[in-house]
């Protein structure tokens, strides 16, 4: 459940700005890797209601882009980070995404300096030297990283949406992406856009047909 747990630690002990750091797009077989890092004003009392946020991949398209604005609104500093399928397949999604995630909190101490940072996830690397926490599904539990959630998340829906009018047909303005039977289908009928992840390839096991990821 999400609570300020994790931001309440860090505030008593003096530390404010804590920047909530999360990506979206590391899975799917075309577009970017998204990342975001948000500060939210924290203080005592922190608001009963998290600011309405909550994890991203719980709410619907519409609550997710009234959250954006919100979070927008309300946010002391947003940063971006985003690496494009070809950075992806030149040098491998996870290092893609911790690039991005780095970009954004880069973007971020050009307004201010953050004291710590709350990464998603079990596993962050960096050459930024700032004090950082881990969290598994960080954004089921704290709403700084769920507030980066969702801008990440809303961030890289609206680009695969543009790229939709582009390729339409790969479906991208409702797959986003993501390896659906429609997706796959596409990808079997017409192969691979501009924009699709090279390093993703389709691999035939038994009667499954499944994406893996080549390192």
């Amino acid at each position: 459940m999400i609570s300020w747990k994790h931001e309440r630690f860090y505030l008593k002990q003096g530390i404010r700005l804590i920047a909530g750091v999360d990506e979206a797009g590391r899975g799917p077989l075309a577009g970017p890797v998204v990342a975001s890092a948000v500060i939210l004003p924290l203080g005592f009392p922190l608001p009963r209601n998290c600011f309405g946020v909550d994890d991203s991949k719980k709410l619907s398209a519409e609550e997710r882009e009234d959250l954006f604005a919100s979070i927008t609104e309300t946010a002391v500093c947003i940063g971006t980070g985003i690496r494009t399928h070809e950075e992806i397949d030149k040098v491998n999604i996870l290092r893609a995404t911790m690039e991005a995630m780095t970009d954004a909190i880069v973007q971020i101490q050009q307004t201010l300096t953050p004291e710590f940072l709350l990464i998603d996830g079990n596993y962050f690397k960096t050459s930024l030297r700032y004090p950082f926490k881990t969290i598994i599904d960080g954004d089921a539990y704290s709403p700084s990283i769920a507030a980066a959630s969702i801008i990440a998340k809303v961030t890289r829906d609206r680009i695969m949406q543009e790229l939709h009018w582009q390729y339409p047909e790969y479906n991208f303005f409702n797959n986003k992406g993501y390896a659906t039977k429609e997706h796959r289908d596409a990808i079997k009928q017409f192969g691979q856009s501009p924009v699709h992840r090279k390093s993703f390839k389709l691999k035939h096991e038994q009667t499954e047909e499944l994406f893996e990821v080549v390192s």
